[in-house]
C-alpha cells in the first residue's frame, strides 16, 4: 500500500527527514513513534502530497504521490492532529459539505454520510452543532469526515491527544473497526496506543528511521527468567555449559524463592533449553519465561 524510498526533507538548515525508507502492507495497522520533533508530521505531509519532499520517492496503492497527487488524495482519508471543523454547521450539514468537496455523486451522498455516522458511533448527535460537542466526539466527526469517501488508506495524526481515558478507548475501538476496510498510518508519542492498536511500529529519532518491527520481534530478547523452590548450586554451571547461553546471574531473592536471568549468545527463546536442562537434573521449577522488553524500555533506549 505505501512504499517510501530514501526521504529527504530540510526546513532550512534543519534536516527533518533523513534518508526514511520503509513498507506498509495493504490491512496493516502501522504506528508510526517518535518524540516531537521527530519528523512524523513532515512523513505525514509528505504522503498525503501536501509537502514536497527534497528527495526520494513515495509510492502509494501504486501511484508515485509527486506525479499522481490528486489521484493518491483520492485514496486517502486523512485526520490531522486539529481536526478541520466548523463549530457552527450540523454534525450532518458538516459530512454533507464535506461528501461535495470529496466529489462523492450527490445520488450516493446520504448513503455514504449514514454509512460514516454509524461507523463513528454519531448517529445520536446528527443535528448537534459541531462546537457543542465534547473533544471525544469532535473527534469521532473528523474521523466520519475521513472514511467518507471509503478510502483504501486511512491516516491519522495523533487522533488521541487531549483526550481523556474514556474517549481514548472509544476511539481505540473505533480504529479497529475500520482497520477491517483500510489500511491505517497513526501516528502519536503515546506508546500504550501503539501496544493496543498496532501490527507494526516504526520509530523515528531525528528524522531517522531508527526501528521498523512487529511489537512481538520488539519485545523479544536474549534472556530468559527461571525460579526455582530454592537455589541450586549447580544451576549456573550446567547452564552455562549449553550452546546458545552465555552467562547465568541469580537475582535478588522474592517469597522466598530463586530466580535466575539467562543470557543467551542470540535473540532466540532459550526456555526450551532451559526446561531440559531443568527436567534432567530435578530442579524444583516454579516459573520458566522468556524474558520480554517493553515498548518504552525501547523507545527509551533508542532517545538516549
Amino acid at each position: 500500500m505505501i512504499e517510501v524510498t530514501q526521504l529527504n526533507k530540510s526546513y532550512g538548515s534543519v534536516q527533518a527527514l533523513k534518508d526514511v525508507s520503509f513498507n506498509i502492507a495493504e490491512g496493516e495497522i502501522i504506528g508510526l513513534l517518535g518524540p516531537n520533533g521527530a519528523g512524523k508530521t513532515t512523513i505525514i505531509k509528505t504522503l498525503t502530497g501536501y509537502l514536497q519532499p527534497d528527495s526520494g520517492q513515495i509510492i502509494v496503492d501504486g501511484l508515485d504521490v509527486l506525479t499522481h497527487t490528486e489521484e493518491v488524495q483520492e485514496r486517502i482519508g486523512y485526520l490531522p492532529e486539529n481536526a478541520p471543523l466548523y463549530p457552527e454547521l450540523s454534525v450532518q450539514t458538516y459530512l454533507k459539505m464535506m461528501a461535495g468537496l470529496r466529489q462523492i455523486p450527490e445520488t450516493d451522498v446520504p448513503a455514504r454520510v449514514s454509512e460514516a455516522v454509524i461507523a463513528a458511533g454519531l448517529t445520536e448527535h446528527l443535528t448537534r452543532p459541531i462546537g457543542e460537542l465534547s473533544k471525544g466526539y469532535r473527534q469521532r466527526v473528523g474521523l466520519a469526515q475521513a472514511i467518507l469517501h471509503r478510502p483504501r488508506l486511512l491516516i491519522l495524526d495523533e487522533p488521541t491527544v487531549g483526550l481523556d481515558p474514556t474517549q481514548i478507548v472509544e476511539i481505540r475501538n473505533l480504529i479497529q473497526r475500520l482497520s477491517q476496510h483500510s489500511t491505517i498510518l497513526f501516528s502519536t508519542h503515546i506508546l500504550p496506543e501503539v501496544e493496543v492498536l498496532c501490527d507494526r511500529v516504526i520509530i523515528l529519532m531525528r528524522g531517522e528511521v531508527k526501528v521498523d518491527a512487529t511489537l512481538a520481534e520488539l519485545a523479544g530478547t536474549n534472556s530468559a527468567i527461571l525460579t526455582l523452590d530454592s537455589a541450586s548450586d549447580d544451576v549456573p554451571q550446567v547452564l552455562t555449559e549449553l550452546e546458545g547461553i552465555e552467562t547465568v546471574e541469580l537475582l535478588p531473592a522474592t517469597n522466598g524463592h530463586a530466580s535466575y536471568r539467562v543470557q543467551g549468545t542470540a535473540v532466540t527463546d532459550l526456555t526450551p533449553t532451559i526446561y531440559r536442562a531443568a527436567a534432567h537434573h530435578g530442579w524444583p521449577v516454579r516459573e520458566l519465561r522468556r524474558d520480554v522488553q517493553t515498548l518504552e524500555a525501547v523507545f527509551n533506549q533508542l532517545a538516549i
